[in-house]
């Protein structure tokens, strides 16, 4: 679907010089002499590049609408992931760093969203919180009740976050996957 260069949104998947990118970053200017344009700063969903691009007002450019998939994670192994479709039972392999840091957050059995392009992978959407076990915390520091204190703790895949000091070892909490926060505690 073609749009004018001014409608493009941070967030939007467009069709650029054979590749797919994503607006990261817009900004439209009006210099005081010559058009209008778009200043877009676009990542390539496929090997990751970065790139800024100057699109005239009146220009138009490709949109692209994703594919959404619904997949179930089976396994990693060693770097890389392997994913169910859950209609027709296929398995795809992907590497581990199209997650990112995400990856860690990974459990046997959980329900994600793949987007697709042209039936290839471009990212994959984790659940926005999951249930994690608090493995170790530290003891909490005597007098620091003043203001909102937080202790690290490490959860049972590895990761740190910072919990509130009534949480202690052996707790579940529901964590952010994507800003590695404490959210609450488990039901």
């Amino acid at each position: 679907m073609k749009i004018n260069a001014v409608e493009i949104r941070p967030g939007n998947i467009l069709e650029y010089e054979g590749g797919i990118w994503r607006a990261v970053k817009i900004q439209h200017t009006q210099p005081g002499k010559g058009g209008a344009y778009m200043q877009v700063e676009m990542k390539n969903l496929i090997d990751g590049r970065k790139n800024n691009v100057r699109f005239r007002s009146a220009e138009s450019v490709e949109k692209v609408r994703l594919e959404t998939v619904d997949f179930q994670f089976l396994f990693r192994e060693g770097d890389m992931l392997t994913f169910m479709d859950k209609i027709n039972y296929e398995q795809i392999s992907l590497d581990a760093d199209i997650l990112g840091d995400a990856a860690a957050f990974l459990q046997d059995g959980m329900d994600v969203v793949m987007e697709l392009w042209e039936e290839r992978p471009i990212s994959v959407q984790l659940p926005d919180t999951i249930e994690a076990l608090i493995v170790e915390a530290d003891a909490v520091v005597k007098g620091q009740t003043a203001s909102s204190s937080y202790k690290p703790a490490v959860l049972e895949n590895g990761v740190r976050v910072m919990v509130p000091p009534h949480i202690g070892a052996g707790t579940r909490i529901v964590v952010d996957v994507y800003e590695q926060t404490y959210v609450r505690r488990a039901d």
